[in-house]
């Protein structure tokens, strides 16, 4: 069955953030370019990455106006050029950082397009290319967790934290998760050793007394804005490592200074899509390992909290406005 000609979907009308996000029923439907599929969107993923686009800070981001969402999961129903798999049919999840997930439709490249694991819906496997390569990366290939070490995970609630600290849990590391009280439950139910309120001015304090002073071995840093600060101030001295791959709350100033005489640990950024582009070898060895995860049953379908596109502005307020927990969908 051939597409439409137009579809619904969510078009970003400047960069003001999800406010002007608007529902438009006649956008094109794209036609997939050489080395690409086309999806009809049965779900699609929501992601601060999307609030970083609509806001204009995500360096190199579409402008306005754009179809929004990067994440998308669903059936495949033409290929381009040169492309021999996935075929049409096939159920796959995978991104496109230009956006155009918050519709009926959306182009994918091929390569990039991950097979919806065998007995999960198709909203289940959203994660699996954006949140868990993320945490696991942050953890493993530059975080080095080994078993007994400590490590802090800040915004554990979201989708990218709760996957961390299943995972953490899983390499046998003590799990500190930082959380807004209400949402403590959700993450003692993962496992985390100790639950701290994120908003907490003595955060590092905190994290300092548990660990005996020592502070812990890894951070994994998605907050940002002051919460940067603290983050380093809670690291190990000479052998901590803080892993940062989001600023959901703004810019931070780290200075050479504060690395010299303040804040002796390794600082490493990470952002998901470089890592696939430039360090190929890691990034497969980082989803090689993620499908041993997924065999052994340590990381399971996905549970999100879904609602209807036209609510997609909505949706993205409240992550925004870190009232969420967990993985946010839209059903198109």
């Amino acid at each position: 069955m051939s597409p439409p000609p137009a579809m619904r979907a969510l078009r970003q009308t400047s960069l003001d953030g999800p406010r002007d996000l608007r529902l438009i029923t006649d956008a094109p439907v794209p036609a997939p370019g050489p080395g690409e599929v086309l999806i009809r969107v049965v779900a699609a993923g929501v992601n601060f990455v999307d609030i970083s686009q609509a806001r204009g800070t995500f360096a190199g981001g579409p402008q306005p106006p754009y179809t929004a969402g990067i994440e998308g999961a669903g059936e495949v129903v033409a290929v381009g050029e040169g492309v021999t798999a996935p075929a049409p049919g096939a159920h796959v999840v995978g991104v496109g950082i230009g956006g155009g997930a918050f519709a009926e439709y959306m182009v994918l490249p091929a390569a990039a397009a991950m097979p919806v694991p065998a007995g999960w819906a198709d909203e289940q496997a959203l994660g699996l290319v954006v949140n868990c390569p993320t945490a696991l990366a942050a953890l493993k290939p530059l975080g080095g967790v080994t078993a007994g070490q400590t490590v802090l995970i800040h915004a554990a609630a979201g989708g990218t934290g709760q996957a961390a600290v299943t995972m953490a849990k899983h390499y046998g590391a003590t799990v500190i998760a930082a959380a807004s009280p209400g949402k403590h439950e959700v993450v003692r139910a993962l496992g985390a050793d100790h639950v701290l309120d994120s908003s907490s001015p003595d955060l590092a304090a905190e994290v300092l007394r548990l660990t005996g002073g020592a502070g812990a071995d890894l951070v994994l840093e998605s907050a940002g804005g002051a919460t940067l600060g603290a983050s380093l101030a809670a690291a190990k001295r000479v052998t901590g490592r803080v892993v940062v791959y989001g600023l959901a709350g703004g810019e931070a100033a780290i200075t050479n200074w504060d690395l010299v005489y303040q804040h002796q640990v390794h600082l490493i950024g990470l952002n998901i899509g470089v890592l696939a582009q430039a360090a190929p070898r890691i990034f497969g060895a980082v989803m090689g390992e993620m499908s041993g995860l997924l065999a052994d049953g340590v990381l399971g379908p996905g549970r999100p909290t879904t609602c209807e596109l036209a609510e997609g502005p909505k949706a993205l307020a409240e992550l925004e406005a870190r009232a969420t927990t967990g993985k946010l969908a839209l059903l198109p």
